[in-house]
């Protein structure tokens, strides 16, 4: 495999086939190909037989986006406006402290203690803090999964979310979502193919905006406390950007990490999330943690407890999340007033399903606007368009939504052109 006489995809022999070409014992054989398929070289695919794993893409989806045209409007990015986020520069001024040794760093018990108030309803039997969502969930998985493992993900999901699965060498299980969440029947078919792990987005959902709601909750909380071994992974990366109620899973298995990011509503530099879980995920995860990067830094801790301390912060926060809740209505009423299907109850896009998405995004770039195509968030859903409020003003969003309409629905003279 390393020199390349066995590329991606090319078929192993039979464990009793190559047993008896090597003349060694077929279990040898099976041994080799279970440490094989530990390390995520090579996958079991049923009938299909044994064959090597396509090496993970090392380039994130997000960077094969288009490049942006000159002049045109970018709402392809994903990230918040960067003029409603708090500013740092007295928070910078305020934090001090003495310096910090290897022996006493660590999560910062002042900020541990006023985490686990802001996570209510979640009731955390530990917390510790990672550098930013996506790297409490990546320990999160390498704490109680193997490569080859099963996951089921949000379908449409985040990107980047898709992407680490693929590094991990594990196998991504499409769960369908709509405006409440997870489906309860895909996940019921997901947990029923035997995944180890979920993850769900519980409010904002990337791209579509879901929000798990009370009632989807009951039901998705019953599927898990039939399966008490499968890990439950939470992203509130919204935390107080958003509007809705927050109707968490934690608990219904034994091993559960509920995740929560301050880069939303605070600045995505900000690379600090708060993990709460079960006590043996959370060690796993702070012992993981010691073996490599060590800790987050105590400065960054530092500043992140400043922001939440500053009473003037809250109303800055609430004003953005009103900002982007007024900004994501007003172009999900432009777009359904032409006729135009589409999704966004929280959160910093909207998701637009389209027939031809391809033809969709360059008609778009044609007029003017830069969106993000579908296929980056997808693994079996429909095609659709994110589009992130986020840089809009108020004046564009009816001429956006008369381009959208051009480009979902050309007439004939686009179509010949």
């Amino acid at each position: 495999m390393r020199d390349g006489g066995l590329v991606a995809g090319a078929a192993l022999p039979p464990v009793r086939g190559l047993a008896a070409t090597l003349g060694v014992s077929p279990a040898t054989v099976a041994a080799a190909y279970r440490t094989l398929r530990e390390r995520g070289v090579i996958e079991t695919a049923g009938r299909a037989g044994t064959r090597v794993r396509a090496r993970p893409a090392l380039q994130p989806r997000q960077a094969r986006r288009l490049p942006v045209p000159p002049g045109a409007i970018d709402l392809s990015k994903g990230e918040p406006d960067p003029r409603l986020l708090p500013s740092l520069r007295g928070a910078l001024r305020r934090i001090d402290g003495d310096p910090v040794g290897y022996a006493s760093a660590g999560p910062l018990p002042e900020l541990l203690d006023l985490a686990r108030e802001r996570l209510a309803p979640v009731k955390a039997p530990a917390l510790t803090i990672t550098s930013g969502a996506l790297d409490g969930i990546e320990r999160a998985l390498a704490a109680h999964l193997r490569p080859g493992d099963r996951v089921a993900v949000e379908d449409p999901g985040w990107a980047n979310l898709l992407d680490l699965i693929a590094a991990l060498g594990l196998t991504p299980v499409p769960v369908p979502v709509d405006d409440d969440g997870p489906t309860e029947a895909g996940l019921a078919a997901a947990l029923a193919g035997g995944v180890r792990a979920v993850i769900v987005t519980a409010r904002a959902q990337n791209p579509t905006g879901a929000a798990v709601s009370r009632g989807r909750a009951a039901e998705l909380r019953a599927l898990l406390r039939r399966h008490r071994d499968v890990l439950v992974v939470e992203d509130d990366h919204a935390a107080e950007l958003s509007p809705v109620p927050l109707h968490p899973l934690a608990g219904a298995t034994g091993s559960w990490a509920f995740v929560r990011s301050v880069s939303k509503p605070y600045g995505p530099d900000l690379r600090l999330a708060v993990i709460a879980g079960d006590e043996t995920t959370i060690a796993r995860v702070d012992g993981r943690l010691r073996l490599g990067a060590g800790w987050v830094s105590t400065v960054l801790q530092r500043l992140v407890l400043d922001l939440w301390r500053d009473p003037s912060v809250p109303p800055l926060v609430r004003a953005a999340a009103e900002s982007y809740a007024a900004r994501r209505e007003a172009l999900l009423a432009a777009l359904r007033s032409r006729g135009l299907s589409a999704h966004g109850r929280t959160g910093i896009n909207v998701w637009v399903p389209v027939a031809d998405e391809t033809g969709a995004v360059a008609r778009l770039r044609d007029d003017g606007y830069a969106v993000a195509p579908g296929a980056l968030y997808r693994i079996a859903a429909p095609p659709g368009l994110r589009i992130t409020v986020s840089p809009l003003d108020p004046a564009r969003i009816e001429p956006l939504a008369d381009a959208v309409l051009r480009a979902v629905r050309p007439g004939p003279a686009t179509r010949s052109a």
